[in-house]
């Protein structure tokens, strides 16, 4: 994915809400010549001398005819938040008030990875003197880890910290094989533009990170549930041996009995989380 990513024009919108440690605004960005929504929660209180550091929070899969704006992690945006982070969560495009783009699921979502990435780049440009340009992390769940995983290859600079929740696979075919087959129409769009992983298999390798995962600089903590009934937890116990086999900084935190989205573990996932990117972010 060589291309170059010039976000841009980060706006603060409507206020949504508030309380005593933050505000949260609807936003919109560009990435390349769409209009992307979004919300960010911005900390009260005086900022530190380089602006608040910034998180960009990927959801995961949620069907786009009943997404809305800022939809999914709201329990990860406000507990973030309250710990001195900015957090952006972008909606993507083709969810709610973002533009569309008719090529998104024959492209494989690469127009996810893309919107994600100029999110930080609208970041880095905006004349938001309360946010940080240069302290950045991530954490993205299910599909939103997956998009993370390769933001982490594409453009290995830009983030200080990634945390993945319930990741997919690093490798994109068992999403494919998971997910895709499900769906004959964008199964068959999708053969028909890149051939299936038995047709095309350089196509699918390329479009899998853990191909690139020697390019990683990042250091990432995943979590998973062991009783995961959405994405396998063998995915992220494959992508840390693969990482570490790379040479890279990664850690597996393993839960007992716990599902796609932590219950009585998730205190404990936040805590983790949050103090792994303020050791990262400095």
């Amino acid at each position: 994915m060589e291309k170059e990513f010039n976000g841009r024009d980060l706006k603060l919108g409507q206020i949504q809400d508030g309380n005593s440690d933050y505000t949260r605004y609807h936003i919109t960005y560009k990435s390349g010549d769409l209009t992307i929504s979004g919300i960010m929660n911005i900390p009260k209180g005086i900022p530190p001398e380089d602006g608040w550091p910034v998180l960009f929070l990927n959801h995961g899969h949620i069907d786009t005819s009943v997404y809305t704006n800022g939809r999914g992690l709201r329990r990860e945006q406000d507990y973030l938040a309250r710990q001195g982070f900015a957090v952006l969560h972008s909606d993507y495009r083709n969810h709610t008030q973002s533009d569309k783009d008719p090529n998104t699921e024959t492209d494989v979502r690469l127009g996810y990875v893309e919107d994600v990435i100029n999110a930080v780049m609208a970041v880095k440009n905006s004349d938001i003197s309360s946010l940080s340009k240069e302290r950045f992390g991530m954490l993205g769940h299910s599909m939103g880890g997956g998009i993370s995983q390769a933001v982490m290859v594409v453009r290995p600079d830009l983030v200080d910290a990634i945390v993945l929740y319930a990741p997919v696979s690093s490798d994109v075919v068992d999403s494919y094989n998971r997910w895709t087959l499900r769906n004959s129409s964008n199964a068959e769009k999708i053969r028909s533009a890149h051939g299936s992983p038995e047709e095309n298999p350089e196509f699918w390798k390329n479009m899998s990170p853990r191909t690139f995962f020697d390019r990683v600089k990042t250091p990432i903590i995943i979590f998973h549930g062991t009783a995961d009934e959405s994405c396998d937890i063998e995915w992220s116990r494959e992508t840390r041996e693969l990482l570490l086999a790379a040479g890279k900084r990664v850690e597996l935190v393993e839960y007992p009995g716990q599902y796609h989205e932590f219950g009585a573990t998730f205190d404990d996932f936040m805590k983790r989380s949050s103090d792994f990117f303020k050791n990262n972010l400095k």
